[in-house]
């Protein structure tokens, strides 16, 4: 016997040995990690999901929620798996849940969570921006609030190096939609089954931002907005102007807030150069 726990000994007191069996035991908590990532991501998983299209504000009731397998790989931490947590709450005002669609924390809120006002979540120093749109613009109606746009802007006698020319291109990135409306200003999606026609699309920037795209309009060129994938916007970049170029053709044809007023505060209306 005590041979026998010598000859161990000696083993263990191996290099060679240790090496070996610590390359072993991590092949074995690797195996065992990999094959723990793989059936955690395919073992299906209960999920509610919703029976149809439901609109911002939208009480949430047994009919319109029912349950689903899916792989465990695509329920995330914001997804909610309970019925509980979501019958009888309503529908974030910013939100619009597409038929068939998982339930999501940030889409599902309680009456007294519920925004009264689509300006209450606005930052501080951000200012309302109305974007005119069509159903054709809004890519037959499928921009919806909570998502994340691109403004581009095209102007087509715009001047680059002294010459008349096109000027095409992304303008402003990351920008959130707040609501889109019709023109008497009721939000589009309030009846999902037969949306109204989208007249504007709502959104706050901060106040340079919202000063350019005020001048937009008196520099000859337009606006028009670009959806992005769902990844945008569950990732959204810092709302901000990404063209120099086109910045420099708008601040030309307009004057800055120190040539509107003057140094003394009066506005100037028109002058002799």
């Amino acid at each position: 016997m005590r041979g026998i726990l010598i000859s161990i000994k000696r083993f263990l007191k191996n290099k060679n040995t240790v090496t070996i069996l610590a390359i072993l035991v991590s092949l074995g908590i690797l195996y065992w990690s990999y094959q723990y990532r793989i059936k955690k991501a395919t073992e299906p998983v209960n999920v509610p999901y919703a029976t149809r299209a439901l609109a911002p504000r939208t009480k949430i009731t047994n009919d319109m929620v029912s349950v689903k397998k899916v792989p465990g790989g695509i329920v995330t931490k914001n997804v909610l798996l309970g019925t509980a947590d979501i019958v009888g709450k309503y529908v974030n005002n910013t939100a619009v849940i597409p038929e068939g669609s998982l339930f999501y924390s940030e889409m599902v809120v309680s009456w007294d969570d519920l925004p009264s006002s689509l300006f209450e979540d606005i930052p501080d120093g951000n200012t309302v921006v109305l974007l005119s749109v069509t159903t054709e613009s809004t890519y037959g109606n499928s921009m919806y609030p909570g998502n994340y746009i691109d403004l581009y802007y095209v102007n087509p006698s715009g001047v680059v190096n002294g010459k008349t020319a096109l000027m095409l291109g992304k303008f402003i990135q990351s920008i959130k939609i707040l609501a889109v409306v019709d023109s008497a200003g009721n939000n589009v999606f309030e009846t999902i089954d037969s949306p109204k026609t989208p007249a504007y699309i709502m959104f706050s920037v901060p106040e340079d931002i919202h000063l350019l795209l005020r001048k937009v309009q008196f520099s000859g060129g337009s606006l028009f907005p670009v959806p992005r994938n769902a990844e945008y916007s569950k990732n959204p970049e810092k709302t901000a102007v990404v063209s120099p170029e086109i910045r420099m053709q708008i601040e030309k044809n307009t004057l800055s807030e120190a040539q509107m007023y003057g140094t003394s505060g009066t506005l100037i209306i028109g002058g002799n150069n």
